[in-house]
């Protein structure tokens, strides 16, 4: 008769496999870029990481490359790791392509959403409404992770990933560029944003997501850079004051 292993000692705790660990650490500094723990510019030393989950430098260099993939993290040569600080000019590039990538998703889903799925989206909206007025970090995350929600619904396992990208990355964008986060205004309208995909209407849906997308880069006050030269810069002001150019 074969032998059996003997039993597991009382409060053993079961290793986890590696790619669990490293996912883990990854959801957890994704978390805490996404709710400003973790500011924009931050350095990310892999020891100081390390120590604190308890695991290796090679696991935490694994979640930080994934989020280098993603824009939430920036990986420099010989300078180690830093939560990534997007440039204006950047950032309105990241809306321009999710306003593309999200219309597509709408497409997808305006008239085919399941009961089920309904439902799963509206309890996300009473979380982001359960989180309004209490922690601006916490709505900012729960804003992003709604569109993510919608891309999953699409079954496109491609346009879930980009969107995924694109909405991390505007959710940095809003911590580091954003005015206060108005959690109020991104509860309602993803509530009819729920309601258009729901009745079907696909130039409803995409005309709805439109207007929230724009919306939200306007509160990321992605207002156009100013570029020129000094004095015809400050030329308006000198003229103000009476002074004249020599």
């Amino acid at each position: 008769m074969p032998q059996q292993p003997p039993p597991r000692a009382s409060g053993t705790r079961r290793t986890e496999p590696r790619g669990s660990r490293a996912q883990s650490i990854y959801h957890a500094l994704r978390r805490a870029i996404l709710e400003q723990a973790l500011r924009p510019g931050m350095k990310l030393p892999e020891d100081t990481i390390g120590e604190q989950f308890g695991v290796s430098r090679t696991l935490v260099r694994e979640a930080l490359g994934r989020l280098a993939v993603e824009g939430l993290v920036e990986l420099k040569p010989n300078k180690g790791a830093s939560v990534a600080y997007p440039t204006l000019d950047e950032a309105r590039d990241v809306f321009e392509v999710r306003r593309a990538l999200e219309r597509q998703v709408v497409l997808s889903l305006a008239g085919r959403l399941t009961p089920a799925q309904i439902e799963r989206l509206e309890a996300h909206v009473r979380s982001e409404d359960a989180a309004q007025g209490r922690d601006g970090p916490e709505s900012i995350r729960l804003a992003g992770e709604l569109h993510i929600l919608l891309a999953e619904m699409t079954g496109n396992a491609l346009l879930e990933r980009y969107v995924q990208e694109v909405s991390s990355r505007c959710s940095l964008i809003l911590a580091l560029y954003g005015r206060p986060h108005s959690s109020e205004c991104a509860v309602s309208e993803h509530r009819q944003l729920i309601e258009a995909l729901r009745l079907g209407d696909p130039e409803k849906a995409v005309a709805v997501m439109d207007h929230h997308l724009e919306a939200v880069a306007a509160r990321a006050v992605l207002a156009p850079r100013t570029t020129g030269d000094i004095r015809e810069l400050l030329g308006p002001y000198a003229r103000k004051e009476g002074f004249k150019a020599s």
